[in-house]
């Protein structure tokens, strides 16, 4: 079942890149506190993650940390060695935080798992936008397929209060 407003975020893993390499990281410790913005993309380096999607939230994190955005996070099943080198080639810096979902199991327990096999790149993420606020889900924004507009920074940040 895909997760709904109102909902607690699920338990699970997700892997950052530490100081001394890839870490562990409970998904209740980095989405659970504070007003959190998770967006999911279906592949690092893809054409419109990588030119669009990832830059306009790194563009406007200053605008969402005025409107009480504690942390910004990118997800991808993709392993944290992409996530890590996305987020170098892009200059993320400390503004987004680049999570990997390897195995898509947090992606499959939020219910927003694509089938993306048609176009060699097996089980992903769907392309989506979730404001969570103490680890409640507050706003799901999910594309529809092909589309680039409800989990976009800049609608999100119009939707924030």
């Amino acid at each position: 079942m895909t997760i709904q407003a109102g909902d607690r975020i699920p338990d699970g893993k997700l892997k950052v890149m530490g100081k001394d390499g890839p870490a562990n990281v409970e998904a209740k410790e980095l989405l659970g506190q504070g007003r959190v913005v998770l967006f999911s993309v279906p592949g690092a380096f893809t054409p419109t993650c990588d030119a669009k999607h990832l830059p306009g939230f790194l563009e406007r994190a200053g605008e969402f940390r005025g409107k009480g955005v504690a942390r910004i996070v990118c997800l991808a099943v993709n392993d944290v060695f992409v996530m890590n080198a996305w987020g170098r080639h892009s200059g993320v810096g400390d503004a987004i935080v680049m999570a990997a979902d390897g195995n898509g199991d947090y992606t499959r327990a939020l219910g927003l798992e694509l089938d993306a096999r048609g176009f060699g790149m097996g089980l992903r993420g769907q392309r989506f936008a979730l404001v969570i606020e103490d680890g409640v889900v507050r706003q799901v924004r999910v594309e529809a397929p092909g589309e680039f507009k409800v989990s976009s920074a800049e609608h999100v940040l119009g939707q924030l209060a």
